[in-house]
Order: C-alpha cells, then structure tokens, then sequence
C-alpha cells in the first residue's frame, strides 16, 4: 500500500517555495499532514490548537480538513517565519496566528478547551506538558510528531524524548498510541 497522501492543501506549494527560499526546513511532513487534516475533519465545530506554526504547512493541512465552522489557534515564536503562514493562509476567516513564545502563551490562555492539539515545537511537547494537556477537552486529540530520530537533533535530545513518552504513557487520563511512521507520532485521547 501507498500511504502517499493524494490530497494537498492547494496553498502547499507556494508554502513549500516560501520554506526554501526562507531556508526553513522544519515543516510537517505529508502524512503527518494527512493525519492532521483527517483529526480536523473528525470534529465539525472543532475548536483547534496548533503550537508552532512555521511557515504554515501544518496549518494549511488542518485548514484543509476543517469545516466552516471550526477555528484554529496556531501560536509561534518566529514572527519573520510566521509571516509566510500569515500571508498565504491569514484570509482565512477560520484561523487566529498569535507571535510569541508558546510557554507564554499556554500560561496566560484562559479561553475554552481544544478539541485537538498539535504540539509542533517544544512548549507543549517538552515543556508546559502538563498546562497543553489540561487544555484538551474530553474526547479530544493530542497529537506530536517528530519522535523518531532527527537530522540535527541537538545532543541528549533522545532522552528528552523517551521521558516524554514515558510520562504520557503512564498518564491515566489520556489513552496513548505510537505511530512508528512519519518523522515519529503520538496520538493521545482524553477519556470522558
């Protein structure tokens, strides 16, 4: 079986030119992206968390999955590289970008609960776990990617990524799958 996505985001690929022409190297991979426009799809009036933006190509595969009704919040720290995201994809009536430290961010939001969270960069994934995870409503979605070992991940950048997935699997309030494909997936639900 091909697991090729076969339906692209139709601003992809002016994201992908704006990625290499900015350098930036640290977008989503495809199926991870199909991944997220099918969790999108499955929650009509979703409320959406994205930490980590990039130049948008995760944003774009959510948006591409999402009804007219759903909203995404997508936060990054990189404004200069945020901008492309904004550019490309901020006409959208159903998506809010918010620059600025993802810690910060997690700490100070005091709005409703998401019904998915994708952790695309370290706050929420290897820092301030424990305030995402909070802000996942019950039946609903947290994704992270990029678990498998990386091309210029730092030194001791593995451990940190064993004591993440031994903390979420001992969790009792998160059902947890691995997902040994794209760059290293963990999907984990919050029981009712």
């Amino acid at each position: 079986m091909d697991d090729t996505p076969k339906q692209l985001p139709h601003s992809l690929p002016a994201l992908r030119d704006k990625a290499a022409a900015a350098g930036f190297t640290l977008s989503s991979e495809d199926r991870t992206g199909s991944l997220l426009a099918a969790l999108a799809a499955g929650r009509p009036g979703g409320r959406i968390l994205e930490l980590g933006t990039g130049v948008g190509e995760g944003t774009a595969w959510l948006l591409s999955g999402m009804d007219g009704a759903s909203r995404l919040t997508t936060v990054e720290l990189d404004a200069t590289v945020q901008a492309v995201a904004r550019e490309e994809l901020g006409a959208d009536p159903r998506v809010t970008f918010a620059a600025g430290d993802g810690g910060t961010w997690l700490e100070d939001f005091d709005g409703a609960p998401f019904d998915l969270v994708f952790a695309d960069t370290w706050p929420g994934k290897f820092t301030h776990l424990d305030r995402a995870l909070e802000l996942v409503a019950p039946g609903g979605t947290y994704l992270i990617d990029d678990l498998l070992p990386q091309p210029g991940w730092p030194e001791g950048h593995q451990p940190s990524v064993e004591r993440l997935l031994a903390e979420l699997d001992a969790r009792e309030d998160f059902r947890c799958v691995r997902l040994a494909w794209a760059s290293g997936l963990l999907m984990a639900v919050r029981t009712a």
